[in-house]
């Protein structure tokens, strides 16, 4: 994994951060790296039907030392089969942080920079668009 910076401009000791060149992706499980299984029905995780490309896209992410770490809807009792499922299908990650709050329409707030990117069906390179997006009134 990159080396975190830990100092600001004016060389005082801040919160780590990421060289520019590293990516640090934040995945969703369910509906983009497998079929969309509901938390009401975990007895289908352990067979979910993985995404292919996923498993190549990702693994050649983080072989190029991009941070890679799974954020899911699916809660800490779902930790163990889910993790069982990203070693039986052979992904590479570094972390993975369940609960993330289900219903879409995400607003990530942070002082770091953010990028979001909409999963639509097929892992592939990024690209830079430009897009509208909302910002805090100066």
């Amino acid at each position: 994994m990159a080396k975190l910076i830990e100092t600001n401009a004016d060389g005082k000791r801040a919160s780590p951060k990421l060289p520019p060149e590293t990516k640090n992706f934040l995945i969703d499980i369910d509906g983009t790296i497998c079929e969309d299984i509901p938390n009401e029905e975990p007895w289908r995780m352990a067979d979910a039907e993985v995404f292919p490309e996923a498993v190549q896209k990702l693994n050649a992410w983080y072989d190029q030392g991009h941070v890679i770490t799974f954020f899911t809807s699916r809660t800490e009792e779902h930790r163990a089969v889910t993790e069982a499922w990203l070693r039986k299908h052979g992904f590479k990650y570094h972390g993975m942080v369940m609960g993330k709050p289900r219903g879409g329409n995400y607003h990530w707030i942070d002082d770091r920079e953010v990028m979001a990117t909409r999963y639509e069906g097929h892992f592939t390179d990024l690209v830079e668009q430009q897009r509208t997006v909302q910002v805090f009134k100066a």
